[in-house]
């Protein structure tokens, strides 16, 4: 049953990446974006069949494992992913717009990438784990974040149209900057697949905060590693960090911000431009009004989402599993950010009317602290809601 759940959501990755090339392709044969032209049609289709496939994929990993499979970070992302599928789907429903799908599709499937290069392995739940709130709290939280992931898409797609790029500004450094940042997300899956392949590996021993002896065993060259990390020939790392720093995972991040950072000084000098500049050409048709319609009603459907997953349900299950409703962990507290900066974006939208590119800019930062929460707080930060 996991190996049939494998191939699920390899055949689900593969068919998103082939209506991405359809959903591009809708895009260049015609100006008018918002028409669903027969590439358009296809790309739908198989975004259909290719969500399908990820929700087999979740159901028999769940029948494999007897539990809800989003205990680990494999498992979360992935489900992460899907539900960004189903946030387009639901709003290609409402609007009709491709580009929109071009763009949510890349998040999906860079996300469902990097969820791949965590281990896989089916394993029990711990006891704390045990309980229906991990399906009702996990679930509902990622859903209402990738609703809110389809803010950032619209509003990524808003700055690429209005910034001007004809001369450098702060808006263009910025927009550059979260291009940038998806092509770290790149380098990531480079690097790991290329270390995985050549099947690198080191097992370095160290004490944790705990103060036990314990191992790890690093996927790549050690850049950082605990104070007292050293392997079985006496190799050490580059540099130390704290105990209180997943030193593995941070490693991890580096070596990503390194390859990203190669991949894309080799575009821009493939490009001669920035990537903003580049790609302004190709959503010059978009309505600026309707990018901005969606933006909001994603803010407008995926805030009490979250506060309801992310916040009520949270605080319920922490009394039940720790006797309190709240203890300052870094994953709660960056719930309560991410819970203030949107009550903060939709008052700003109320009150001060904050639109089109004000709003457009919102939206990404609220998407960074999104993928903050998922990559930095989940797997640096050490806390109890860190994955392993």
């Amino acid at each position: 049953m996991a190996n049939l759940s494998s191939s699920f959501l390899y055949s689900a990755f593969i068919i998103y990446l082939i209506a991405i090339v359809f959903f591009a392709a809708s895009i260049k044969k015609q100006h008018n974006l918002h028409a669903v032209n027969r590439p358009a049609k296809i790309a739908v289709i198989l975004t259909v069949i290719g969500f399908l496939l990820q929700v087999s994929y979740f159901i028999t990993r769940w029948i494999a494992s007897s539990h809800a499979p989003v205990s680990n970070m494999f498992e979360f992302t992935t489900f992460f992913g899907m539900m960004i599928v189903a946030a387009f789907l639901l709003f290609y429903m409402i609007y009709r717009t491709p580009i929109i799908g071009l763009f949510a599709l890349l998040v999906a499937v860079l996300t469902i990438a990097y969820a791949s290069m965590f281990p896989r392995d089916i394993t029990p739940l711990i006891p704390a784990l045990k309980s229906h709130w991990l399906y009702i709290h996990v679930t509902t939280a990622a859903t209402a974040e990738a609703i809110l992931s389809i803010s950032f898409v619209a509003g990524l797609i808003y700055l690429i149209k209005v910034v001007d790029q004809s001369r450098r500004s702060k808006k263009t450094f910025w927009l550059e900057f979260i291009l940038y940042f998806i092509v770290v997300i790149i380098g990531f899956v480079a690097a790991a697949t290329v270390f995985s392949v050549t099947d690198y590996h080191e097992h370095f021993q160290y004490t944790n905060k705990e103060q036990v002896q314990v191992e790890a065993e690093y996927r790549m060259p050690a850049i950082v590693g605990a104070p007292d990390a050293i392997t079985a020939s006496g190799k050490e790392p580059l540099l130390h960090v704290p105990t209180t720093i997943n030193a593995k995972k941070l490693n991890t991040v580096i070596w990503s911000l390194l390859v990203g950072s190669v991949i894309y000084m080799g575009i821009r000098l493939l490009l001669q431009k920035r990537i903003g500049a580049f790609l302004q050409r190709f959503v010059s048709s978009t309505s600026e009004t309707l990018l901005d319609e969606i933006g909001y009603r994603s803010v407008l459907i995926g805030f009490p989402v979250f506060t309801l997953g992310a916040l009520i349900f949270a605080m319920i299950w922490a009394q039940v599993a720790w006797n309190r409703f709240w203890g300052w962990d870094p994953k709660e507290i960056w719930a309560a950010i991410t819970f203030l900066f949107y009550a903060a974006f939709l008052h700003l939208r109320f009150a001060k009317d904050w639109q089109g590119e004000k709003s457009a800019w919102l939206a990404v930062i609220g998407f960074a602290i999104i993928m903050f929460n998922l990559v930095a707080v989940n797997l640096i930060i050490a806390g109890l809601h860190s994955y392993a």
